[in-house]
């Protein structure tokens, strides 16, 4: 008596994987063609009917995914928060920042943006092109895929340092022509404990920020953006993995978006030539400063309402005052949602 109710629930586990896994490769076998087919007709013409087909193509691919959320894994529980001031529409030009903690992450966007953005495009690593159908997607929609070389090659090939970033350049200039939204994981990977002590990071939560990608984004894409948007996702019950997701051992998820504003000295340095897109985000900490993230459902502590460390005397180790250089306004995440998204 006391098995049936585990039994019951392993039945339910292995129905609810075959089901999600037929539905998501029927899907991707339906949908992936008709858009490396449409892909490879523009190695011949360039067509913004071709980029908009394809658009609409890969919002359904993303639709049958939503649609299994909705339906297969109906106890999910969503918290979806956005801020006073951030209006997001269909027709938008966003940048868009989030904490990164699992493969499910990617889910939880496309699941929250599809009927609120533009199509999500992310710096993503050039190995994932090898991905039947869904790396060559990326490649054909504007996807800006990043190879990861080793200090020891770019020794022997100084080019390799550049060639990446010129690739990538090319991928947002192209999304120019459209409506997008380009997200960046700033922590450059999946943070996990170990890497945080590995790293040292100054953050309780969050790796050390890499803030290429995002400065080559707002060189290029700065001053026609419609909002530069800072995302936080929260597993209260512990950060799952990608098949605990679709299995259903996730019960809550909370999001919360907000607006960052640009300083306008951002804007300025990203203008000037001699700048080729290299501005310290690291030592000014404009927009990258998302040290109040509250990955893993843990509540932020040890942060004041602006989200510094209070036993620091300028919020980072070694800082020293600078009353020139402009601040964001404090963080709007309250300390009562902040509980709240924990919970």
């Amino acid at each position: 008596m006391s098995t049936a109710p585990n039994k019951q629930s392993a039945l339910k586990k292995i129905t609810r994987g075959l089901t999600v896994g037929t539905v998501i490769t029927g899907s991707t076998f339906f949908h992936g063609p008709p858009v490396l087919a449409l892909g490879l007709t523009k190695l011949l013409k360039k067509s913004s009917k071709v980029d908009e087909t394809n658009i609409q193509i890969t919002n359904s691919w993303l639709g049958v995914n939503n649609w299994l959320i909705d339906h297969v894994l109906p106890n999910l529980k969503w918290d979806i928060t956005i801020d006073e001031g951030l209006d997001l529409n269909m027709q938008g030009r966003y940048l868009m920042t989030c904490n990164h903690q699992s493969w499910v992450d990617t889910t939880v966007n496309q699941y929250f943006g599809l009927t609120r953005m533009p199509l999500t495009r992310f710096f993503t690593k050039w190995e994932l092109i090898f991905i039947p159908f869904v790396g060559q997607a990326f490649k054909i929609l504007g996807f800006p895929m990043m190879k990861r070389h080793t200090k020891e090659q770019v020794a022997k090939n100084p080019e390799l340092k550049d060639r990446d970033m010129m690739e990538a350049r090319k991928a947002c200039e192209q999304l120019l022509s459209q409506p997008f939204t380009l997200l960046n994981y700033l922590e450059g990977t999946r943070f996990t404990q170990e890497k945080h002590d590995q790293q040292k990071s100054p953050y309780k939560h969050l790796l050390k920020p890499k803030a290429g990608g995002l400065a080559l984004a707002l060189n290029i894409l700065g001053d026609k953006i419609d909002a530069l948007v800072d995302m936080t996702i929260v597993y209260p019950n512990g950060v799952p993995g990608y098949s605990d997701f679709w299995l259903g051992e996730v019960s809550k998820i909370a999001v919360n978006l907000r607006k960052i504003e640009i300083p306008d000295w951002v804007l300025g340095a990203m203008g000037d030539p001699d700048c080729h897109g290299h501005v310290s985000l690291h030592r000014h900490r404009p927009v990258r400063d998302r040290a109040d993230r509250l990955p893993a459902g843990r509540t932020r502590r040890g942060r004041d309402d602006g989200g510094r460390r209070p036993d620091l005397p300028h919020g980072r180790p070694g800082a020293r005052p600078n009353p020139h250089r402009p601040q964001l306004p404090p963080h709007r995440l309250t300390k009562a949602r902040v509980a709240r998204l924990g919970t």
